[in-house]
């Protein structure tokens, strides 16, 4: 049986931002009004990062528009909301965060089999002379594989 994913949000900004490494699935511990609000598009990973309290992992700064029709049982766009991981998992990240000066951040956020899923992954930040570079990479490989295709047509 294949799993079913469904695109929510991505965070574009994260991949220029910062240099990541592994990537994690977390579920989410949501309220019924934001599941309906992300259905409908209302998602912002951009200012997003993870956060450890009391040994647990808690998403932050991820906006999650209020629902029209959630009435005075919606939710707050910007509350913390539980990240559901294996217990090694936890213990995996927040060790490679204390020791070694990564952050954990969301990358991307789909549906898979009708839950809502968040990628989380380890990341360094980057300086802006590596925004640059990184960058400039980017660009000279894109040139590249022009070059390459206007050869073959040509």
């Amino acid at each position: 049986m294949t799993a079913e994913y469904k695109p929510i949000a991505t965070n574009r900004k994260a991949h220029h931002d910062y240099e990541l490494g592994e990537m994690f699935e977390a579920g989410l511990v949501l309220m019924g009004s934001e599941v309906k609000s992300i259905r409908a598009g209302g998602v912002s990973l951009r200012d997003g990062f993870v956060h450890e309290r009391g040994g647990e992992l808690w998403l932050m700064q991820v906006h999650i528009a209020e629902y029209e029709q959630g009435g005075v049982w919606g939710h707050e766009p910007l509350r913390p909301r539980k990240l559901l991981l294996h217990k090694k998992e936890v213990e995996k990240l927040l060790t490679k965060v204390h020791e070694r000066g990564y952050s954990i951040i969301p990358t991307r956020m789909y549906f898979k089999d009708g839950r809502v899923k968040v990628e989380v992954a380890l990341a360094k930040g980057r300086k802006t002379y590596d925004k640059r570079a990184a960058l400039a990479d980017k660009d000279a490989s894109r040139d590249i594989q022009r070059a390459l295709k206007e050869r073959e047509r040509g």
